[in-house]
């Protein structure tokens, strides 16, 4: 009887996540500055056991692109967001300028781990944003998300599909 018990919780559990990810399903708005600039992907976040959201991504791979970053945009749909990725492990630090929407900042691993978060950072500000320790990712989206969603550090992006794609 425990046993049986114990797999409708798992059940339950799985099916909160395939419902939260559906919940988060969507089409990033279109932002034709963004689109011309960057490549896009989808991108799963799995901030525990039995929750995973999905976000449609921009890809900031190179350095103009990562200078770029989302400087000027004055609107990000809420399932949206910007990855930054880079060659090697590295202290990645952000900042704010011309930056018009407020963010949280997410330090990764190159397996994927978040090492670090900063929320609601000021937009505009010429103030260093900084990871703790090497990271090779820098996922940035909208205030308030990780929060409300209850992503922090030890919560997991899966990155090697994008990490691929990037010539």
């Amino acid at each position: 009887m425990q046993q049986s018990s114990r797999k409708r919780r798992l059940f339950a559990g799985k099916t909160a996540v395939f419902v939260a990810t559906g919940l988060l399903a969507g089409t990033a708005g279109a932002d034709s500055d963004l689109d011309a600039a960057f490549a896009r992907d989808v991108l799963v976040v799995a901030a525990d056991r039995f929750a995973c959201y999905r976000f449609d991504i921009y890809l900031a791979a190179n350095n103009r692109q990562r200078a770029q970053g989302l400087m000027h945009v004055r609107e990000l749909p809420a399932t949206t967001g910007m990855l930054f990725i880079y060659d090697e492990d590295a202290y990645l630090s952000m900042w704010m300028k011309n930056t018009y929407i407020s963010l949280d900042m997410l330090f990764v691993r190159a397996d994927g781990t978040v090492e670090s978060v900063a929320t609601n950072t000021e937009p505009l500000s010429l103030r260093s944003v900084a990871a703790r320790e090497p990271v090779r990712f820098v996922l940035e989206l909208n205030a308030g998300v990780t929060a409300r969603l209850d992503i922090g550090p030890g919560a997991h992006l899966y990155v090697d599909h994008v990490a691929a794609a990037v010539p």
